[in-house]
């Protein structure tokens, strides 16, 4: 199983305040041309760690953590949305959560902007989109994980199974 991971953030209308919780989500599919889930998963997060520049992961990791535990299935690899490299080679939040895995399963990372100056990621142009997604990944080859990425299925940009994980932590599904 292929299993995609987001993360939202609700403040409960206070502009800019730190968020008040978050619902995380997590989509199971079979394959990288999986048109329907085999299961989906979210989890509500409290007391959520403010937004620190640079350690994104501080706050993201215990929010993926507490749906990942909700998964009673073997998994072969996670999509997350976000780098797992930043620029020179620096850990991003796929890195991070990679460590936090007891067995070394593949991380890709899936980003909708490059990360300054765009790093490691490779440029993955979906559908009739001129905007590029941004791919990066541990534990399965880069060039690889960027051709999974091409192959998921949908017509857009964004592959229907990282939509449907983005709808079920926004409410949206």
């Amino acid at each position: 199983m292929i299993v995609a991971l987001d993360v939202h953030y609700f403040n409960e209308g206070a502009l800019h305040a730190d968020p008040a919780y978050a619902i995380a989500a997590a989509v199971g599919f079979q394959d990288w041309r999986s048109s329907e889930p085999i299961e989906t998963w979210t989890a509500r997060v409290e007391n959520i760690e403010p937004y620190e520049p640079g350690k994104f992961f501080k706050r993201e990791l215990p929010c993926l953590n507490a749906v990942i535990e909700k998964i009673d299935y073997p998994v072969g690899c996670w999509i997350v949305d976000g780098h797992v490299w930043l620029d020179n080679g620096q850990p991003g939040l796929g890195h991070y959560l990679h460590r936090t895995f007891k067995h070394p399963w593949p991380v890709i990372g899936v980003a909708k902007r490059a990360f300054r100056d765009g790093g490691q990621a490779i440029e993955v142009v979906r559908g009739k989109s001129k905007a590029p997604l941004y791919v990066t990944s541990i534990k399965c080859n880069p060039d690889g994980a960027a051709d999974f990425v091409r192959k998921m299925h949908g017509e857009f940009r964004i592959p229907t199974m990282l939509k449907l994980v983005d709808h079920l932590c926004r409410g949206l599904s």
